[in-house]
């Protein structure tokens, strides 16, 4: 007979068997049958998008981190309003913010003329990141696949787990965490700042604090489209990255170490805190940043995904079938 320190042992190895065989529904080939051409259609959709738009690629960058964020990577970001479905969409630090979806719809509707109902939205939100950062000059990775649509959204968990511009290090850090990502993956991921614009509403105060973590010269320059008086001018923009706004590169860490971040959550990151090292890394070595970068956009891509019998192939992004 199995004493019950063996009987322990055995039920301990199929519950670790079982969690295994979860994550293993994520695979680089999971469409290689199914849907040979899935990679290749949304790339050609993606590459066009950012042709016409450089900023895009930052946009589609930071729409997968905000669909990951909040219930998963299950393009939960992506849902309309509906009678049953209150969409994260409206949340303060997606409304007027969070862009790229009708890119998201273009690259779902391609890909749905080859192999109709096979693929999912979350994994095209994925493979877009992706094709985003290698179309402007940053780093590329093997995307998992396999993952699945929610039919729920949850307006108050974005509203409680998105990062606001005003976040202080230790919140950023703890937000992160929570999604099992370390400081190291916050810095890293933080470094898509390198490009895309951000609204004045989101810097103002900043720019207008005459503190002694911000560059006057840098303040002086971005008060020139940026009115003091809210609401004048809430919506014009001035680039992450003012250096080099359209390339991925590290100059967003070097730009940190002349206090020349454009969002508080942005320079918080050199500030005397935990993360300076981090930073000045990333500054002196591009190499390495693209690297974290790649493996940090690898680990946010299984935050909590969907797979097997869980959730649906949606037929379009913006509702439930």
């Amino acid at each position: 007979m199995l004493t019950a320190a063996v009987r322990a042992a055995v039920v301990v190895m199929l519950l670790l068997l079982i969690c295994s065989a979860c994550q293993a529904h994520l695979s680089s080939t999971f469409y290689a049958n199914t849907c040979p051409n899935a990679l290749s259609t949304i790339r050609t959709s993606i590459r066009s998008a950012i042709a016409r738009e450089r900023r895009m690629a930052a946009s589609l960058i930071r729409l997968h981190f905000h669909d990951c964020f909040v219930q998963g990577c299950d393009a939960s970001i992506l849902l309309d309003n509906s009678p049953s479905i209150t969409s994260e969409k409206f949340v303060l630090q997606n409304n007027n913010s969070a862009r790229g979806y009708e890119v998201i719809d273009q690259a779902k509707s391609a890909v749905e003329k080859v192999c109709p109902g096979v693929v999912s939205c979350a994994d095209i939100l994925a493979v877009a990141a992706r094709d985003a950062s290698e179309y402007v000059g940053g780093p590329s990775w093997t995307v998992k696949l396999g993952r699945r649509d929610s039919t729920s959204a949850s307006a108050s968990l974005a509203s409680s787990q998105l990062p606001r511009f005003t976040d202080s290090l230790q919140i950023l850090i703890d937000l992160f965490e929570r999604k099992g990502l370390s400081a190291r993956d916050m810095v890293a991921l933080s470094g898509s700042h390198t490009i895309g614009q951000a609204q004045c509403v989101t810097f103002r105060d900043r720019i207008y604090s005459n503190g002694s973590d911000i560059d006057a010269g840098f303040a002086s320059t971005r008060r020139r489209n940026c009115p003091a008086t809210f609401p004048n001018g809430n919506g014009n923009l001035a680039p992450l990255d003012l250096v080099t706004p359209n390339s991925f590169d590290n100059n967003y860490f070097k730009n940190l170490l002349q206090k020349k971040g454009l969002l508080q959550s942005d320079q918080v990151l050199f500030s005397g805190g935990s993360t300076d090292n981090i930073v000045t890394e990333y500054s002196r070595n591009p190499s390495t940043f693209s690297s974290d970068f790649a493996s940090a956009m690898i680990k946010m891509g299984d935050i909590e995904p969907l797979t097997g019998p869980a959730g649906i192939i949606r037929r379009i992004c913006s509702a439930v079938n």
